[in-house]
């Protein structure tokens, strides 16, 4: 809460200062998702992060403030979702004689929000109605300050929503000049070790280069060793926390002409356990 009054009051009495410097936005979401999917799991809610289409390798953006609004809109995200799921999607959004945007589509199931109190979202200290406060917590702030760096970016925030029926909250961000940037080919976010993100030089003797697994297991220390063991092999890999992810990782893969090589299903998970997501 202290942070969150001092980073408005820096806000409001603009002296706010954001960077713009080269950054992956493939790295920034991995690192997120990793963060974000325990409060995921912790509710037995899926947490989807997919992308739509061919993204920058890098953008020029402040990675801090940016990993500041991701979390903030997904972590209000789960809390307002008690069942179904939330799904992160990225794209890239480029129009003739304007400046190139990255979109983040934040979706929910949640309880929605009545259109009369979209508006009052992004007031400090608010939150659409009293009884959220109540019932879930929170002071409010997260959504004004999520805006406010959000314009800092070059971008805005705009909100979609019907009651009983979940939100989108929509991030757009100027990614800056993408000339000479690589774009890459959409697939679902994986976990990466730090060294991979540095990784420059392939070889050729690798036994499973390229190849990609699907590995669905809920223990951190089984996924960071089975991760591993196919990562020193060559593969590249995508972790699913339980059967219900995997099986919707599998689809979108599918339905987006990658298909995984192989799926690796722990037995015993929570949401979906293998037997059921086999």
């Amino acid at each position: 809460l202290i942070n969150d009054i001092l980073d408005l009051s820096k806000i409001e009495a603009e002296k706010m200062e954001v960077e713009h410097v080269p950054c992956s936005p493939h790295a920034l979401l991995n690192n997120i998702y990793s963060l974000m999917n325990v409060r995921a799991i912790s509710k037995g809610l899926p947490l989807n992060f997919l992308i739509d289409g061919p993204i920058p390798e890098t953008i020029s953006s402040d990675p801090t403030r940016l990993r500041q609004i991701l979390i903030n809109m997904i972590g209000n995200a789960i809390k307002f979702t008690e069942t179904g799921s939330v799904t992160v999607v990225t794209r890239l959004i480029e129009q003739p004689e304007q400046p190139a945007r990255l979109q983040f589509d934040v979706i929910d199931s949640g309880i929605g929000i009545d259109k009369a109190n979209i508006d009052s979202l992004f007031k400090p200290f608010t939150q659409a109605d009293g009884s959220m406060t109540r019932k879930f917590g929170g002071t409010g702030l997260g959504l004004t300050i999520s805006k406010r760096l959000t314009e800092l970016l070059g971008g805005e925030i705009t909100v979609t929503s019907e009651p009983g029926k979940g939100s989108t909250f929509s991030i757009s961000i100027e990614t800056g000049s993408l000339e000479n940037v690589a774009l890459i080919d959409a697939r679902p976010i994986r976990i990466v070790s730090e060294t991979e993100s540095h990784q420059t030089e392939i070889f050729d003797s690798l036994p499973l280069k390229n190849y990609r697994f699907l590995l669905t297991e809920d223990g951190p220390d089984n996924q960071k060793l089975i991760s591993f063991i196919l990562h020193k092999s060559g593969a590249e890999t995508v972790i699913a926390e339980n059967g219900q992810i995997s099986l919707e990782l599998a689809t979108a893969a599918m339905a987006a002409g990658e298909p995984f090589d192989a799926i690796l299903m722990d037995m015993q998970m929570p949401v979906l356990d293998g037997y059921q997501a086999t």
